[in-house]
């Protein structure tokens, strides 16, 4: 199976070094973005499997990149990751409101992160074979 590719969103180089180092050695391919605009042009351009977005960006928060990607037709269907270090209910539900597929709370251990992507990926492979099924 190809690797899967998962567009990393966040200001924070720190952040970008950490959650790319872990995917790709755990053979995932990984495109970077360091602010909101970057990841609405990188999402369409790359349409990548996953995409990891934090809350907190420099030009716009998550809850509106996520409802940008949501509302075009070529990235609608990506699953979309908010990671916030904002903890409470209500940061989780404005960002599945926004669309997001689920949230990571900030910091988190490389163990979740990898767990939370293995469980988010094979919905997006189950998603995308029904597509393919009915375009039959």
């Amino acid at each position: 199976m190809a690797a899967q590719k998962i567009l990393v969103v966040d200001d924070d180089p720190e952040m970008v070094d950490l959650l790319a180092g872990v995917l790709r050695d755990s053979g995932h391919a990984v495109v970077v973005a360091s602010n909101g605009l970057d990841a609405l042009h990188l999402g369409r351009r790359h349409l990548p499997d996953l995409i990891l977005l934090d809350l907190m960006l420099g030009d716009m928060d998550g809850f509106s990149v996520c409802e940008l990607l949501r509302n075009q037709r070529s990235t609608k269907s990506i699953p979309v990751v908010i990671m916030s270090a904002l903890a409470g209910e209500m940061a989780r539900i404005n960002s599945l409101e926004s669309g997001a597929t689920d949230v990571l709370g900030k910091p988190f251990r490389r163990e979740e992160i990898l767990r939370l992507v293995e469980q988010v990926l094979p919905s997006k492979r189950e998603a995308k074979a029904l597509l393919d099924a009915e375009r039959v």
